[in-house]
């Protein structure tokens, strides 16, 4: 991939979508069929859903729905959906690169350089007498159980990939309802 300059991120336009734990991001919300997140999808671009492989045998079959933009200079996908046989939609991941941009609190978290997202989480944290978290990667985040914060390497620039997310069927928590598929985005690892 090459390397990709301060002023190409600056360049893509990103729409800007709203999250709500627990609810969802944009016009996606968890708990959709894959049909229903298709449908919703559309209003990014073209969507191509195909099954995911299974890794624990705890949880039911899944399916990942990749949204790619419409107009964009990449096949690459700007949102990743993932929907449980049970579940329903239990995660979607921004791409950090293509994705839409998603605030918390008004602090953006996609595609953002992972120092300058601490640099943020702190201040809020400090100003709104709150917590942010790590993840055990170290990447920064709010402290919400619904936001697990990755990094994507674009180019030479390791930026921010947030998943929204509720826990699936047959995990206790968000963290372990982390799909197989985002620990390599892109044939690259995120950790």
């Amino acid at each position: 991939m090459a390397f990709r300059t301060e002023a190409y991120f600056e360049a893509v336009e990103r729409d800007e979508w709203s999250y709500s734990s627990a609810v969802g991001v944009g016009p996606l919300r968890f708990g959709m069929t894959v049909d229903e997140v298709v449908k919703a999808a559309e209003v990014l671009g073209q969507t191509r859903a195909s099954d995911c492989a299974r890794h624990h045998a705890i949880f039911s079959p899944a399916w990942k729905v990749e949204v790619v933009r419409r107009g964009a200079a990449t096949s690459l996908p700007a949102v990743t959906a993932y929907v449980s046989q049970v579940a329903g939609l239990y995660c979607i991941a921004a791409d950090a690169m293509q994705g839409p941009q998603v605030a918390y609190d008004g602090i953006p978290l996609v595609g953002r350089d992972l120092s300058e997202l601490e640099n943020d989480m702190i201040a809020y944290a400090e100003t709104m007498d709150v917590h942010f978290r790590y993840t055990p990667e170290g990447y920064p985040g709010p402290d919400d159980s619904g936001v697990v914060m990755r990094g994507q390497l674009v180019g030479q620039a390791l930026r921010s990939r947030p998943l929204f997310m509720v826990a699936r069927d047959g995990a206790h928590t968000e963290w372990d309802s982390v799909p197989f598929e985002e620990y390599r985005v892109n044939g690259r690892s995120t950790a």
